[in-house]
Formats: structure tokens, sequence, C-alpha cells
């Protein structure tokens, strides 16, 4: 019998070895989401404290004792926070432990400064218990998503079906009768004692049906064409899409007149289509549409106009048209670096300080210090949303976690460029600090369709090698 040949045994050496590396990565695997869990708890946990605390440090500066306004909503809220959880452990238990907490977490701080300057006479519209209502209703939705969905993809089948209820929400608010124009925008429909902002929820569809569109046309729009001045353009015969969502945006503009939904639309399909293509020709031609439009509204509709002058010069006329944004720009003044405190300020003074203008409140009482937490926050939040866009293993899930966090960063760059005299103020809300039900509840989805599409990121079949 002869002995084995040198390094007979190496491939059963290997094969063990590759094979305990399986079993670790088993177990790793097995592990991890725990740990996830337990660091999203964790925050949570944190994110609720910072909210009661600063509720409590209102009460007793304002008041002089602690109350219990808010604590039948807010028990009801903290409850539907931990169902949104535990939720997240059974459907996406690899979640991305951070997208939760950071949104609850701004939530909470938009809840305390909207009960703050309700404790003022100035301010009979501001409802901290109205929305605390409304961010319960929102993580419910949240919750309903994360169970009726499940899996991402789903929402590929309907592209084209999410793009026809995407139009049908924008064209509601022009319908007699139900259609409601309130601060000079008709963007609202009334239905008995209920009212809505259907754009809100149009831009999450927006989004998917982008997403669903571009997948199945991103060969034809990434097609090379002629280059100008060291920027290569896209051919003509594929600018018709461009062309038709400018139109669309100019609609918004012009019939509903609402500049900021209208640059949030257009801007969010431009940046998934550079996503998809990477044409940077796509992004140069959608600006200078825009922006062309733009300049020509504002010689044309009145509207536009206004606000270009108050953004131009908003001193020109400080106890008239641009009360509100001088009023914002003193209080913000008035914060300094690090705020007059909570219940010290003044916001209330400023018009719409607990919606339009609640960044300006939060920065007359948290000062710049503040204000560089939240807007820290929202970076977090959105840079969170654009690594699962990077790491998706499929285009439509990769394509829809960046739009998604565009929608975000669009909405907030608008308002807070708006309030700093950046751009143009525009109707917009901050995301999940100002006061309204519909802006909640569609911030709160698209936090859920995110969470689903981080755990379907980290859930990428593994390489499995048996011995």
């Amino acid at each position: 019998m002869t002995d084995a040949p040198a390094g007979a045994n190496e491939p059963r050496t290997f094969e063990k070895t590759r094979t305990s590396e399986t079993v670790l990565q088993r177990i790793t695997a097995l592990r991890a989401p725990r740990k996830l869990l337990g660091l999203e708890l964790s925050l949570l946990i944190l994110a609720i404290a910072i909210g009661v605390a600063a509720v409590i440090i209102i009460d007793l500066t304002v008041n002089g004792a602690v109350t219990a306004t808010l604590l039948p909503m807010g028990i009801a809220y903290v409850v539907a926070l931990f169902g949104l959880h535990f939720t997240i452990r059974r459907i996406a238990p690899d979640a991305d432990p951070l997208i939760m907490p950071i949104a609850a977490m701004l939530n909470m701080v938009g809840v305390a400064m909207i009960y703050r300057i309700s404790l003022s006479p100035d301010a009979p519209d501001a409802d901290g218990s109205r929305q605390l209502l409304w961010s319960t209703i929102a993580v419910v939705a949240a919750i309903v998503i994360l169970w009726v969905i499940r899996n991402h993809m789903v929402l590929f089948r309907y592209t084209y079906l999410t793009g026809l209820a995407a139009v049908i929400l924008l064209l509601l608010p022009m319908l007699p009768g139900i259609g409601q124009t309130i601060n000079g925008a008709r963007v609202w429909i009334h239905i008995g004692g209920f009212s809505f902002q259907p754009g809100e929820i149009a831009k999450i569809l927006l989004a998917i049906f982008f997403a669903g569109y571009l997948v199945r046309s991103r060969d034809s729009l990434a097609m090379a064409g002629k280059k100008i001045l060291g920027i290569r353009f896209p051919r003509a015969r594929d600018l018709g899409p461009l062309i038709v969502f400018w139109l669309a945006a100019m609609s918004v503009l012009v019939f509903q007149r609402d500049l900021g939904t209208s640059l949030l639309y257009f801007g969010l399909f431009l940046s998934m289509l550079y996503i998809a293509t990477g044409r940077i020709g796509w992004i140069v031609l959608g600006l200078g549409l825009f922006i062309g439009g733009g300049l020509i509204a504002s010689q044309t509709l009145s509207y536009v106009g206004n606000r270009f002058a108050n953004w131009l010069d908003p001193f020109a006329d400080p106890s008239g048209a641009s009360y509100q944004m001088v009023q914002g720009l003193f209080g913000m003044a008035n914060g300094g670096m690090t705020g007059t405190g909570l219940g010290q300020g003044y916001p209330e003074v400023t018009p719409l300080s607990f919606s339009d203008y609640i960044i300006p409140s939060l920065g007359e009482e948290l000062g710049l210090i503040g204000l560089f937490v939240i807007l820290a926050a929202y970076l977090l939040l959105v840079g969170r949303g654009l690594r699962i866009g990077f790491a998706g293993h499929d285009e439509f899930g990769k394509l829809l976690a960046s739009g998604l966090a565009f929608t975000l960063a669009f909405q907030v760059f608008i308002v807070v460029g708006g309030v700093t005299r950046v751009i143009p103020l525009t109707g917009l809300t901050a995301p999940f600090l100002a006061s309204g039900g519909s802006s909640l509840v569609s911030n709160w989805i698209i936090i859920a369709l995110l969470i689903l599409l981080s755990n379907s990121v980290r859930n990428r079949p593994k390489l499995v090698i048996r011995s």
C-alpha cells in the first residue's frame, strides 16, 4: 500500500476551515439583529426621555409646575412607538437601528415646541395634544405599512398604478367642493370636519413610480448624446420624461400656487434620474428648466413675484408683506448661540411659528447649537437612507431608498433655506417637527419604507459552503 502523496489532506482541511467560517458567519448573523434591536430600543428610550424632559422644563418655566396636559396623548404616543419597535423586531429584525429613534426624537422635539407655543394666548391654533394625536396616528400608519408590505419588491409590480394614484391625489385639491385654499395655496381637501393635504402622500407614490419607471427605462435615458463644454447631454429624443415632469411641476406652481411642492416634486424626479443614469447633463438641463420657469413665473404670477421680492429685500416692508420673515430672523438673532431657553423666548410673535416657522422658533429658544443638533439629526437620517440605497442589491430598492432620502433632504433644505433667506420662502414644513397631520403621516410612512429597505439589504443571501 503506497503512501498518500504530499498535500492530499489539504482539501479536507480547507473544507473544514471554510465550514467553520460558515458556522461562525451564521452565529454572527443570528446575534447581530439582537444587538441592533437592543441599540434601537436604547436610542428610542433616550428619544422619549428628551421629549419628556423638554415638556417638563417648559411646564416649570411657563406654568411654574408640572401639568398633565399632554399626559393622556403622550402615553398613547409612547405606546405606539414601542409598538413600532416590536413590529420591527418581528418583521424587520435586521433593519437599521438608527432610523426610527431619530425620527422619534425629532417628533418629540416638535411636540414640545408646539406645546410651548400653545401656552401663549397669541398662538391659539397651536395645540400640543392634537400634534401628539396625529403623531400617534402616523406611527400606527407606519406599523400598518410594515405589516402589509413586508417586501418592497411588491411595490415594483404597481409602478404605473402608483403613478396614476399620485396624479389623482395631486388633482383632488383642484376639484370644486372639496378643494380648499389655505394661506394662498390650493393644496388641501376638506371633507366634513376633516382636512388633509393629499400631496404629502403623492410624494411617496411619485418616489415609487419614479423608481419603477427609471428601472425599466434607464438604458434609453442613459444613452450618450452630444458633448458641450465638457458635459455630455442626453439625446433630444430622450428628453420627453424630463419635459413632462417639468410641465407637471410648473402646473402645481401655477394652478395650486405652491412653490415649495413644485420644487420638491421636480427635485425628486431630477435626483432619481441622475442616480439611475449617472449623467450630469440631466441635472444641468433640469436646473436650467426649473430656474427659467421660476423666473418667468416671478414676472407673470403675483404670488411668486411677491415671494421673490420678500426674499431679495425683506426689510422693504417689514410690518407688511415681509412681517413673518423679519420676525423669524429677529427671533433667531435673539436666540444667539445657546438660545434663550425653553419657555423663555417669544416665538409666538412670528406668524405660524408652530408650523411653517418652527425652525426659527427652535432657533430662538435652543440657539444655534440646538439648531445644529437638529440639522445633524436630519443629516444622519438622510445619510442612513442614502446608505441603504447605495448598499441595495436590486435596482428598484436602490432608487426607492435614495428617492425617499432625497425627499426628506429636499424638504429640510427648502424649509431651512426659506427661513434663512438662502432661497425664496415656500409653504413646506419641517419633517416631524412642524404642526400638521398630513406631513407627519407621510414622513412616518417614509420611515417605515426605509426600515423595510434596510432590512432587505442586511438580509442579502450569503454564500453557503457545504462540507
